[in-house]
């Protein structure tokens, strides 16, 4: 006895299958493109956010250590820029600080609030908006030994 395999049979109906893979990439290609456009966006906002979290910090930092308010306003704009500028983010931050007891050496804290609007318009995916803002407040203690 001998063993020959198994020999294909070919279907009569074969030669109609021929155009589908065509077909079903043409079908396939926006949806698989939708979705890679949706996830560049949700990593790009979510690298952005990590990157404006930590100019707020920052920001906050440098102005508990400043003597006015008017110097921590502008320690916390210039830091503030000067970190989401390190990160790669190309945006103009808007910095809002806000005091507790300032005047005084014990207690007091500053909050700042770092906004940034991330730019999602060159990501062509329908109903994406152009942009998102961004935002992030952190607040921290005052430096009671500055004054020295």
């Amino acid at each position: 006895m001998t063993n020959l395999g198994t020999v294909p049979i070919p279907s009569p109906g074969r030669g109609r299958e021929e155009g589908n893979a065509a077909l079903e990439l043409v079908v396939l290609a926006p949806v698989i493109l939708f979705l890679l456009g949706l996830m560049i966006a949700a990593g790009r906002t979510s690298i952005a956010q990590g990157s404006v979290d930590a100019a707020a910090r920052d920001a906050a930092r440098q102005a508990s250590i400043s003597l006015t308010l008017g110097a921590a306003q502008a320690a916390a704009q210039s830091s503030a820029q000067a970190a989401l500028s390190q990160d790669g983010l190309d945006c103009r931050p808007t910095v809002h600080i806000f005091t507790h007891n300032f005047g005084e050496q014990f207690g007091a804290s500053i909050t700042a609030i770092v906004r940034c609007r991330v730019p999602l318009s060159d990501l062509v995916v329908p109903g994406l908006p152009g942009s998102r803002m961004l935002s992030y407040s952190f607040t921290s203690p005052l430096d009671p030994f500055r004054e020295r």
